[in-house]
């Protein structure tokens, strides 16, 4: 897990650095999204201020002019760099390949400041070498033109952010929302990032990848939807759902209620179940006192041992530790306690469901 830099005396900085035909959305996101993260004295974790090179004006791709407060010197003293993207007809213009713009951004990387980009400012990223070797991704539309031009990097256009570190790219213009939200969990767990989504009236975490954004055949409107089962399966993670289960649920055979939940979501139905009982385990150690033990309980892993097991492969720490990192002063009341799952025949009715 990342270190808590931003839990410091002073909000952490970020500098955002718009170049000419920056996309409009992309340049507003990470204002928005980080000056909803406050702590409970309503204060503010982050700032943001915009520069460009020089600290002159450029277009935006929505027809205004953003006329910044900073230039390049801002990446001099800021904790997080982010590079908005850039209108795809402008991809082959001299500020993609500004010798200034990425002597700034190595610099900034160099001193050990976050360096993250949306959308197309992969492109900026890669130019600037700071991709090559590095997983990452950018706008699915663009993925040919950048493998093309960038070989050396691991292009995955089949996600909406990849996390390498000190280092993170996220997909097309909305996914700079989700990679913004990602950061403020990482940095102050999922009760703030949560807190900060519903301010932005926008979901916390979004189910699969830029797949299922990727133009195709509209489904024809009287097929069945996956959808109210996943929301009956989210008020009951701490049961021992099946895969036979879900699908009697949604009134499909197992083999369409698979391809449909694939098909909607980017996840198998297991890796979803995965994904929302962990992240649910994470909220219960942030804010409640409950043992490990009913955490995973709850959370639908039936055991500690269990619960220990993902978190170390998802976040790298077992429970106790991510507890003291992101444990709040303010703990609601105890939850009901849910019956206690037989792990070993839930996991064997899963595999006798995807034969």
């Amino acid at each position: 897990m990342r270190n808590n830099r931003a839990m410091t005396a002073r909000p952490h900085r970020i500098a955002v650095l718009a170049l000419d035909q920056v996309v409009g959305l992309d340049l507003g996101t990470p204002s928005q999204i980080f000056s909803t993260a406050r702590n409970a004295a309503d204060e503010h974790f982050y700032t943001v201020d915009t520069c460009t090179p020089g600290g002159r004006p450029v277009r935006s791709s929505a027809g205004f002019q953003v006329v910044p407060d900073h230039g390049l010197e801002l990446l001099d003293r800021a904790d997080t760099v982010i590079v908005p993207g850039v209108h795809g007809a402008s991809l082959d213009d001299r500020a993609i390949l500004d010798p200034e713009v990425h002597r700034a951004l190595n610099a900034a990387y160099e001193r050990g400041a976050r360096i993250m980009s949306i959308c197309t400012g992969a492109f900026v990223l890669a130019a600037a070498g700071l991709l090559d070797g590095r997983p990452a991704t950018t706008h699915w539309a663009y993925a040919e033109r950048f493998r093309r031009r960038h070989p050396s990097v691991r292009l995955d256009p089949g996600v909406l952010f990849v996390d390498d570190g000190n280092v993170l790219t996220s997909a097309g213009v909305a996914a700079g929302i989700d990679l913004c939200l990602h950061v403020i969990r990482t940095d102050h767990g999922s009760a703030v990032a949560n807190r900060s989504a519903r301010r932005c009236v926008v979901p916390p975490w979004r189910d699969g990848g830029q797949a299922q954004f990727i133009e195709r055949p509209v489904p024809h409107p009287t097929d069945a939807s996956t959808a109210a089962t996943r929301q009956w399966a989210q008020h009951r993670l701490h049961e021992p759902l099946t895969l036979r289960q879900l699908a009697g649920h949604a009134s499909m055979s197992v083999r369409t209620f698979t391809r449909r939940f694939r098909a909607e979501t980017g996840l198998s139905p297991a890796r979803w179940l995965l994904q929302h009982r962990t992240d649910h385990a994470r909220l219960l150690l942030e804010t409640t006192d409950l043992p490990v033990d009913q955490v995973a309980q709850r959370s639908g892993f039936g055991t500690a041992a269990a619960l220990r097991q993902q978190l170390h492969q998802s976040i790298g720490v077992p429970p106790t530790t991510y507890r003291r990192t992101f444990r709040h002063s303010s703990t609601p009341p105890p939850l009901p306690t849910p019956p206690p799952l037989d792990r070993a025949n839930t996991e064997k009715e899963w595999l006798s469901d995807a034969e």
